[in-house]
């Protein structure tokens, strides 16, 4: 736009400047502003760029000339520039070694509709947890791609047919900046692929205080079959896939070197960012001048990998002739080792020439430390990853957990926002959470059903919008006000349903029983009414028909005013969907929700949770704070399960939910309901948010792998300490270290074992020897360190140890065993060798 007095162009340059910090999205400072400078484009788009650029020249100008417009645009760079100056949680409580950049590569981020470049959970936690990080100051830097196209938007025709539409994602219209050097040029990268060597863009997303960089291959001097390499996420085929996996991580760690940023640790979220893992040990190789099998040994401490997938099947494959072909001038120039070592970093078994190329196993093997998303996906993930670490006690597997949480800042009404400030501060989001639960049980019970009454309001009339759009959409034109105003009743029990429609999700188990479901629905007496919403994949055809299912019932003439399904599911309908239902339904087949976050998002809102136990819930639940299905076991596909858990559903919905909500005082609240919601609110809100998961990641992870990197590096030239050659002398002579006898002596309350070990040409620091017992049901396994008598071994490598374990149990239970050991190894990810007797 062209600005033509100095003092107007000062004024757009700071709007453009908050615009561009998409802080915007969760603490609202600016949303008046945007309001004023163009309602229409604000409230359709939520994108104040694409305000900045539909505005008319001469409003913008009047506005830029008005004294009261431009106070507030000073206090809103204020207050911005306050927040970032403040001290953090992270300089407080982390010691001074702590880390000063965490990259963080992802496929997709979740941090606003104006930036669509997400599909579902994985963008959620991916943008959740940025947020959360520049909240407490943690340094995370985010590495993704800028998607032509972004994940599909769907329509969904009269007759219930998903169709999928591609909008572009046109960059000048989105919050971002291209990089440019310091001599003004834009940043580009460049990379060779197979049939030709690509320029890839870069661009730059303001997230508070920290950042997020975007890559993209739509430049103009790429030939066409490349340009659209970036063009859909999860779009396209295996080579299209692996083709933006390269790109997010061996360009993405490319860029960070090229814009100076040297992380201590990397986090990997999900497999499809393991390439980030080798390009940083490429690149420490060129500097230190080492083979990449060093390097990757040293590097791998500072990298963190985050599994996400609850199946098998859910693993990035890839065959071996296309690894071979997009990777044989990479791994033979860059990295100077094999094909054959490298593909092995992927595969079980690297003597098998067939077998597929892992991402997921790749980034184990590249990582110093590897957890899933629950509890719950913490367990299931050990049994997936088991095969890597064969001869291993499943309990183990080296996958440890971190439950996902959700930025509460982002998900929550105006009104909460406003009863949580009240009670517990402004700033109750930047720092720990201590008393944030007993602060929010001083909440009043007509104070909570107000701000409760305010969300379904605010839902309601979302609902209604939708639905004249959706029948106008359909070419109902001539549609009665009066059933428009009869639509969903603000008073009245809202039931949600919203998520990827997935055959594992179980979408059709609330319709199990049409009959008796349009009976509750249709109550006169405790009226109930259901919103819906979400897509299925464009391939996944059992998806789509879940969704013409539930289309064609909710067409049902009776039903139109009590049950919506909304088309289009994105972030902005997914805001005002967890802040004003009552109850979200979840009904995934356990095991295979790995945490979900949706249901998460109504905590802070006040919503109450009906769930499978799966996942996060199955952590969560109480009966004081919500309901659940099933009995906590897996029981695979059976119908049986099925029925009965749809049966289950119903009669928690009839003879629990429906009375508690519809039981009121005398002054015509819920009051045993709102008791539930304020416990749930004060137990489960602090406890799964992206606050305290950014924090346990911190502690948990972040400092351990850039202290243990840090270790491995100072170590490189130390013969005394040097891991390779410690790996190297069990690759050599570990098959040869053996048992001998094993005694076992009965004492008061002990069992001493005396146990020959054979050593070989290992020396006992090589080595732990240690007595192993299974866990009982959910006790943790016994392990117990045996000490070497004697100072010395015999030229035969011959050593005796012996260790007492407790007689609380039988003898026979407990093993002796010879893991690796050296003080900066983390055992079994570095060496997942183990021997037992026999």
């Amino acid at each position: 736009m062209l600005i033509e007095r100095a003092e107007d162009l000062a004024g757009y340059l700071a709007l453009n400047e908050i615009a561009l910090d998409l802080r915007w999205s969760w603490n609202h400072l600016s949303d008046a502003l945007w309001q004023e400078i163009d309602a229409e484009t604000w409230q359709a788009t939520r994108n104040p760029v694409a305000v900045l650029h539909t505005v008319s020249r001469d409003r913008l100008r009047w506005l830029l000339r008005t004294t009261d417009f431009l106070s507030r645009i000073t206090k809103v760079q204020e207050e911005t520039r306050q927040a970032d100056a403040a001290s953090s949680w992270y300089e407080q409580a982390c010691e001074a070694s702590r880390p000063k950049a965490i990259a963080y590569f992802s496929m997709e981020f979740m941090l606003t509709e104006a930036l669509p470049i997400y599909s579902g959970g994985l963008g959620n936690v991916a943008g959740d947890q940025l947020k959360a990080a520049a909240d407490l100051g943690v340094p995370v830097i985010g590495v993704g791609l800028l998607y032509g196209q972004g994940y599909f938007r769907q329509a969904i025709d009269p007759d219930g047919n998903q169709e999928a539409l591609y909008p572009a994602n046109e960059p000048d219209q989105l919050p971002i900046q291209p990089i440019r050097t310091d001599d003004g040029e834009l940043l580009r990268l460049q990379i060779d692929l197979p049939g030709a060597s690509i320029w890839i863009r870069a661009w730059e997303v303001r997230v508070g205080r920290n950042k997020l960089y975007l890559l993209d291959t739509n430049d103009p001097a790429n030939p066409v079959t490349f340009r659209s390499v970036t063009s859909q996420l999860y779009g396209g085929g295996s080579e299209t896939r692996l083709q933006q996996e390269i790109v997010l991580g061996i360009c993405g760690w490319q860029l960070l070197k090229k814009l100076g940023i040297e992380p201590e640790v990397c986090h990997l979220n999900e497999g499809h960012a393991a390439f980030a893992a080798i390009e940083r040990a490429r690149c420490f190789q060129v500097e230190r001048g080492i083979p990449f099998d060093e390097a990757l040994a040293v590097t791998r401490a500072g990298n963190i990998f985050t599994t996400h997938t609850a199946v098998e099947a859910g693993f990035d494959l890839f065959q071996p002739s296309l690894i071979r072909k997009y990777f044989r001038t990479y791994v033979e120039k860059f990295l100077g080792t094999t094909m054959e070592k490298f593909l092995a970093l992927g595969r079980q078994s690297a003597e098998n020439p067939l077998e597929p190329f892992n991402m997921a196993y790749l980034a184990v093997r590249a990582s110093g430390a590897v957890n899933g998303v629950s509890a719950l996906h913490g367990a299931v993930s050990r049994k997936l990853f088991q095969p890597l670490f064969p001869r291993w006690p499943q309990r183990e597997v080296p996958v440890g957990h971190v439950t996902n949480g959700i930025h509460a800042p982002t998900w929550d009404s105006p009104g909460s926002d406003e009863l949580w400030t009240e009670l517990c501060g402004k700033d109750r989001w930047r720092g720990n959470l201590d008393r944030l639960g007993e602060n929010i049980r001083k909440a009043g019970v007509s104070r909570l059903w107000q701000v409760r009454c305010e969300a379904r309001k605010t839902l309601c009339e979302e609902v209604r919008k939708h639905y004249l759009v959706q029948r106008v959409q359909d070419g109902d034109i001539e549609i009665d006000p009066e059933e428009i105003r009869d639509v969903f009743d603000p008073n009245a029990l809202t039931l949600g349903f919203a998520r990827r429609f997935a055959t594992y999700k179980r979408p059709a188990l609330l319709l199990s029983d049409p009959e008796r479901l349009a009976r509750i629905l249709t109550s006169r007496e405790r009226p109930v009414q259901l919103v819906l919403a979400g897509k299925a994949h464009p391939q996944d055809r059992g998806g789509q028909d879940l969704i013409r299912l539930w289309h064609g019932f909710a067409r049902k003439p009776e039903l139109r005013t009590r049950l919506i399904f909304l088309r289009d599911y994105n972030m902005r309908q997914a805001e005002w969907l967890v802040q004003g239902v009552d109850v979200w339904i979840n009904t995934p087949r356990r095991p295979w929700e790995a945490s979900g976050t949706s249901g998460m998002k109504i905590l802070v809102n006040g919503g109450l949770n009906l769930s499978e136990l799966d996942g996060w819930w199955q952590e969560a639940f109480g009966p004081e704070v919500g309901w659940a299905l099933g009995d906590g076991q897996e029981h695979g596909d059976d119908p049986a399960i099925d029925a009965a858990e749809a049966a289950e559903l119903y009669r928690l919905l009839e003879e629990e939910i429906i009375p508690e909500f519809y039981d009121r005082q005398a002054d015509g609240v819920p009051g045993r309901w709102i008791g539930r919601v304020r416990e749930s609110m004060a137990r489960l809100t602090p406890r799964f948010s992206a606050n305290r998961n950014v924090r346990d990641y911190t502690q948990g992870f972040y400092l351990p792998a850039a202290q243990a990197y840090e270790e491995r590096v100072t170590a490189l030239n130390d013969p005394a300490t040097d891991m390779n050659m410690w790996r190297k002398r069990w690759r050599d002579h570990g098959a040869s270290i053996h048992f001998g006898a094993v005694q076992v002596e009965q004492r008061d309350q002990s069992h001493l074992f005396s146990i020959e070990v054979y050593l070989g040409q290992l020396s006992p620091a090589d080595l732990a020897v240690e007595i192993y017992a299974d866990g009982i049901g959910e006790e943790a396994p016994f392990v117990g360190k045996a000490r070497r008598q004697g100072a010395d071994s015999n030229p035969d490598g011959y050593c005796r140890y012996a260790c007492t374990v407790p007689a609380d149990r039988p003898a026979t239970d407990y093993t002796p065993r010879l893991v690796p050991h050296h003080p900066l190894a983390r055992v079994p990810l570095d060496l997942a060798t183990i021997v037992w007797p026999g």
